[in-house]
């Protein structure tokens, strides 16, 4: 029997991933989650083959829960509407099994449960297309100025965090903004974010 939690914060969904799941003969839900943080939880302390997780959740995003169990023996399949290079590439980086879209056939989840059970992983497609297209076009200290401006550093903080002069902090901001197409900060941000290259 492979035993699954499935961590979703729509209840509906929830009720519906695991009713769906449960009519297969060889899976049962034993455990659904809220949020991140309660997949975690159970996770630990029901030890499921399988977790089953959306991205977007309250109190910890799936792709946050998938980075603290990198270490577990389950299996994570990231189950989501967003198909993000970034959140694609993230969910790799923390072993993710399986990423899949919610607007696939549910014959689909339950194939790739199978699959990932059997020591392969399962990813959607248009995701696979799509980390090719969409890659960060900022390079790693580039990423890192960004990543500084959206905690709220000023340049001059920006500068003594990195070791930088505050001009040279000025040019890399300069460079990030005519690479990502913007005209300033806030946007930079909000692309960057919207991109899930965060």
């Amino acid at each position: 029997m492979i035993r699954i939690v499935i961590a979703e914060d729509q209840g509906m969904l929830l009720s519906a991933l695991g009713s769906l799941l449960n009519l297969e003969e060889d899976m049962e839900v034993i455990g659904k989650a809220k949020n991140g943080e309660e997949a975690i939880k159970m996770v630990k302390s029901l030890q499921p083959d399988i977790c089953i997780m959306d991205i977007e959740m309250p109190v910890k995003s799936g792709l946050d829960a998938a980075e603290q169990l990198k270490g577990e023996p389950c299996h994570v399949i990231i189950l989501t509407t967003f198909a993000r290079s970034g959140y694609f590439q993230r969910a790799r980086s923390a072993n993710v099994r399986g990423y899949l879209l919610k607007d696939s056939p549910s014959e689909e989840l339950v194939d790739a449960v199978r699959t990932i059970m059997d020591g392969r992983r399962i990813y959607a497609p248009e995701l696979i297309d799509m980390v090719y297209r969409d890659e960060s076009p900022l390079t790693d200290r580039e990423e890192q100025v960004i990543k500084l401006i959206a905690d709220g550093k000023t340049t001059k903080e920006i500068a003594k965090e990195l070791y930088l002069t505050n001009g040279t902090v000025r040019n890399y901001v300069s460079v990030i903004l005519d690479k990502l197409g913007v005209s300033n900060r806030i946007e930079a941000i909000s692309k960057f974010r919207e991109q899930g290259w965060f």
